[in-house]
């Protein structure tokens, strides 16, 4: 069975008038599933024709902001999108999987938004409560099995965020991972070990050295270089390397100048592209 992978959001910290934060959405089975949700993720998500009650699932990587910017939208367009029906007369809780300290910005995020909750509740008849959650933390193991998907989460290394997490999604015979941000280590090489795909951020270290600012040049040290996720995916033997969250952002007519470096190091499929790029596997 295959999974199908769209990048949702390609972009970094930095706001790029054309590429929204990080996110990603993987469909399998039958479900759903949003990893990370950065600026502006609902906006690509409609683009695709999936609005946010349709989420079976949201996975957080980890709680960099950029990662995590839009987890209050998703969170109330989710709420005020599902509308009851006899079969289903309350919406089923969101489940929200990460690392531990997701439960605390979850609850921070909802204080955050209690205002509108509020106004919410007392305008709509038929919203009675808070929208429903069911934040779930891990550092590893299965954290999602349901139908033909299991979800596996995995320890990375983007220290000093930690921890920090990896997802393998699985579907039948057919497995995905989603590396998030982090250096090469033994953890992702596990989680990914002989995955059809692997979706993995990058930045392009010759071109953030020349940058005149040392908080620029900071990011070197924990996130990995397109060489250095290319070879990971090898040793994983991983078939398709999928390219995401460039820094700096990929520039059209560069394309094959970020597939050259990958490929120095990886003799797969290499996928790169603008948001909404969409790559099928399996």
């Amino acid at each position: 069975m295959s999974i199908e992978i769209t990048l949702l959001g390609t972009g970094s910290p930095i706001p790029d008038p054309n590429r929204a934060g990080p996110a990603t959405l993987v469909r399998a089975g039958g479900q759903t599933v949003l990893v990370d949700c950065g600026r502006g993720v609902l906006q690509r998500a409609a683009a695709i024709g999936v609005g946010a009650n349709t989420l079976d699932a949201l996975l957080l990587t980890h709680l960099h902001s950029d990662h995590i910017a839009d987890l209050g939208d998703v969170i109330i367009t989710r709420w005020v999108t599902a509308f009851p029906s006899e079969s289903h007369p309350a919406p089923a809780p969101l489940p929200i999987i990460g690392p531990p300290g997701t439960a605390a910005v979850v609850a921070a995020t909802l204080t955050a938004f209690g205002f509108d909750i509020g106004y919410r509740i007392a305008h709509h008849d038929d919203l009675t409560a808070p929208p429903p959650l069911d934040v779930q933390e891990y550092t590893e193991g299965v954290v999602w099995d349901r139908g033909a998907v299991r979800i596996v989460a995995g320890p990375t290394d983007h220290r000093p965020v930690e921890p920090t997490l990896g997802f393998r999604v699985e579907c039948e015979d057919t497995a995905v991972v989603l590396a998030g941000d982090t250096v090469p280590c033994a953890g992702l090489d596990a989680l990914s070990a002989g995955a059809d795909a692997m979706v993995h951020t990058v930045i392009r270290e010759d071109l953030v050295q020349l940058m005149p600012l040392q908080r620029f040049k900071d990011i070197c040290d924990y996130h990995s270089s397109v060489q250095q996720a290319a070879a990971t995916a090898k040793r994983a033997g991983v078939g398709t390397l999928i390219l995401t969250h460039y820094v700096p952002a990929l520039v059209p007519g560069q394309e094959d100048e970020w597939r050259r470096l990958a490929a120095a190091e990886f003799d797969g499929r290499i996928e790169l592209g603008d948001d909404l790029h969409r790559v099928e596997v399996g």
